[in-house]
């Protein structure tokens, strides 16, 4: 019967999508190939009125196909963007954007111009009106490219300048690709978004013609205007921004202190710990131990040399002055029940010193200290070292041995 068949169409025409899916999660991009052609066969029979939105997933699937199909090339990939263009206008300039992509990912950077170029021209009634966002994203993505053509002009200067090379077409080539990337790019950082490789291509065209007031200001909004999602990068470019331009160390400061509120394990936050450390204010000293504890509760931290080193010079200091034992132990206490196996185990003692002495010396400070001269890590290292004739081992036994009270009293 009718019904019937058009039950069966409908359960082969689902499960040769089914095949095209599974054969994509495998990487099997020849197989994949066969089965979406077979897909596209059966949505050519196929009468229903469904809004099944058979373009959307040709498009998608069949993009994906492409870029890692063995035997795919340009050609064929522009060929099937273009006929992706004409199937849908209601997704026109996002095909256009994936296509500019795929050509900026194949190093073909003028034909992506020119894509994007012909894009931001497109109109077509109300289909137009319905893809702002998409509009903004081609004009951003052609001032990015006008950022990059900025770059190769000014290389070509700047390594002629010494020999004396004068080119006013090269230098007014260089001006006109500032004047584009500085329009679009200005217009998409100030709609709330992430936006870090505009920001900063943006930042850069500022700075080099010394409009370091501008550049700072959009930093700053970027950083601390409320609309825009946290996001830490932002405060990464405004601290390298202030640093290089010699801002005062609370000015730089502040700017690691909300990185740190949002991403307490930042590589940055060595450079924190240590500006704290140096500090004459006994507050930001204790936040600066707060800081460098903080990042050792990390996995990613667990072998870093200068961390560990940071931490062992800090409660080294903190030890032989006997000021401020409380600050170690606030920190050790909600840490004592899981620091010990997570960093201190013996297995982890023989590794590191087989690995970095180094390492091994900043850990073994910082395990003798906080759990005395008994903990394992501590007296493997120690033996090794001592037996090594390594005259700093000797000298931490000393230290370890000379402050047990001090010791004894943060451990508990």
């Amino acid at each position: 019967s009718f019904p019937q068949r058009k039950l069966d169409f409908s359960k082969s025409k689902e499960a040769c999508l089914n095949y095209v899916q599974d054969a994509m999660l495998q990487k099997q991009w020849e197989r994949a190939a066969e089965f979406l052609a077979c897909y596209v066969e059966f949505l050519e029979k196929d009468f229903s009125r469904e809004s099944v939105g058979p373009a959307e997933i040709i498009w998608r699937m069949g993009a994906e196909i492409l870029c890692h199909h063995p035997q795919s090339s340009i050609r064929e990939f522009n060929s099937f963007m273009e006929q992706m263009k004409t199937l849908g206008f209601k997704r026109y300039l996002k095909v256009c954007l994936e296509h500019s992509f795929h050509l900026m990912c194949n190093g073909l950077m003028d034909e992506a111009y020119q894509n994007l170029s012909m894009a931001e021209s497109w109109r077509f009634g109300e289909h137009a009106t319905t893809q702002v966002k998409e509009k903004k994203l081609i004009q951003a993505y052609r001032g990015l490219l006008d950022y990059f053509n900025w770059c190769k002009q000014k290389n070509i200067l700047l390594e002629h300048g010494q020999d004396g090379f004068e080119d006013l077409s090269v230098e007014q080539e260089m001006h006109s690709c500032f004047r584009k990337a500085a329009v679009n790019l200005q217009e998409i950082i100030k709609i709330p978004g992430v936006w870090d490789l505009f920001v900063k291509c943006y930042v850069d065209l500022l700075e080099f013609y010394g409009d370091h007031n501008e550049a700072r200001q959009v930093l700053n909004e970027y950083a601390y205007n409320s609309k825009f999602p946290a996001n830490p990068n932002a405060h990464v470019y405004l601290y390298q921004f202030l640093k290089r331009h010699g801002e005062s160390k609370k000015t730089l400061i502040s700017a690691l202190k909300i990185l740190h509120d949002i991403v307490p394990s930042h590589e940055l936050m060595i450079d924190f710990n240590t500006m704290l450390q140096k500090s004459k204010k006994s507050k930001k000293r204790r936040l600066g131990l707060e800081v460098i504890f903080g990042v050792l509760d990390y996995a990613g931290w667990k072998e870093n040399v200068k961390a560990w080193s940071c931490l062992a010079r800090q409660i080294k200091q903190i030890i032989i002055s006997e000021k401020h034992l409380e600050w170690i132990k606030e920190e050790w206490n909600p840490r004592k029940d899981w620091w010990p196996a997570f960093h201190f185990s013996r297995y982890l003692a023989k590794r590191n010193w087989q690995e970095n002495e180094s390492l091994s010396y900043a850990k073994a400070t910082v395990a003798g200290i906080l759990l005395g001269k008994d903990c394992k890590y501590f007296k493997h290292v120690l033996h090794q070292g001592c037996k090594a004739q390594v005259k700093r081992f000797r000298m931490l036994k000393r230290f370890v041995n000379k402050h047990n009270h001090a010791c004894l009293r943060i451990s508990g």
